[in-house]
């Protein structure tokens, strides 16, 4: 499917979008769903442009060349709007909502229309979410409100129900692995290693292309995991002291690890499958060989609690520390 959006791999989602603005049926409010880094915030950058666009040919928008387009892919857009999260609890506060939305209420600088970008919605606690509400409701005729959350389960239905809903999906790893080749001249071992380690998610593999230390990084992580298991219960419980100093860090620590540790288990129950840490793929074995798949399968299901436990108002060490107790090893120490 050819368009000139700079989205790769929801090809159904811009048609969808470009349909809609082909047809002024443009809606006030949508809800883009989907994994971390899977490309949501690139495609609602991308409506912004298609929308506020200057070239005179409705079907080339967006140009990408024009001030409106080059403007919003810089961040700079004096009519585009970002929410952000409060950084000591890693949530969207209702001060910061009330903020965006007086500010959408204005009429736009330049623009067709103001747009408000409401990243990681689902960290709203209900107060933030139902101050969205009058303006959901209400909206004005020049606002275009986007949320974006990684599924609907933290939201309130009204939310739910006053915004379009766009769910993007975690690409194939030999979609991923031929855009980067097709789109980025990556060679074809380098693709095909991003597009495993990406989890199917096109932002994060682009953003490795360039930014190594996201690799680096990676490594790190995957190198504190090892080293944790090692440990005894008090070595572990200062790692969870140091963790819970930050949180909005944890959610991608915690997402890395759970990917890594759903490997462990695929290798452990002896499954023809291809880890998506296929570079790790030694140490995964040996950590594997001294496990039963049950003892694998705990330590998922306890990352993937605390994963999903973060949007709560939960004591962050207490729960790290929990965690790492079904963590293996410490029988053994």
């Amino acid at each position: 499917m050819s368009h000139s959006w700079p989205v790769y791999g929801h090809d159904w989602a811009v048609e969808h979008l470009r349909k809609a603005l082909a047809n002024g049926r443009v809606r006030h409010a949508y809800l883009i769903v989907g994994p971390e880094s899977v490309g949501k915030e690139t495609l609602a950058r991308a409506f912004a442009q298609a929308l506020n666009c200057a070239d005179p040919d409705e079907a080339a928008r967006p140009c990408g060349v024009c001030r409106a387009c080059k403007l919003i892919a810089s961040g700079n857009h004096p009519d585009m709007l970002y929410s952000q999260l409060d950084p000591a609890t890693g949530t969207l506060r209702i001060e910061e909502v009330r903020a965006v939305t007086s500010r959408i209420a204005l009429k736009p600088y330049e623009a067709r229309y103001r747009v408000a970008i409401f990243r990681d919605f689902d960290r709203a606690r209900p107060q933030a979410q139902d101050a969205l509400l009058k303006t959901l409701e209400e909206p004005p005729p020049h606002a275009i409100l986007i949320l974006l959350a990684p599924a609907t389960d933290a939201l309130l239905p009204t939310i739910i129900s006053r915004s379009q809903v766009i769910s993007l999906r975690a690409a194939p790893v030999e979609t991923i692995r031929d855009i980067l080749i097709e789109r980025r001249n990556v060679e074809r071992a380098q693709a095909d290693l991003l597009a495993r380690l990406s989890g199917g998610r096109v932002g994060w593999a682009m953003r490795a292309i360039d930014d190594p230390t996201l690799l680096e990084q990676r490594d790190q992580a995957l190198t504190m995991l090892d080293n944790l298991l090692a440990l005894n219960r008090a070595g572990r419980f200062e790692i969870a002291e140091d963790l819970s100093k930050d949180k909005l860090a944890l959610y991608p620590l915690l997402e890395l690890w759970q990917s890594y540790w759903r490997d462990v288990l695929l290798i452990a129950q002896g499954a023809a499958l291809t880890p998506a840490n296929k570079d790790r793929c030694a140490a995964l074995e040996r950590l594997a060989g001294t496990l039963m798949p049950e003892e694998a399968l705990a330590a998922l299901r306890a990352t993937r609690e605390t994963l999903q436990s973060l949007n709560t108002n939960l004591n962050l060490r207490l729960a790290l520390e929990v965690m790492f107790l079904d963590y293996p090893g410490l029988r053994r120490g």
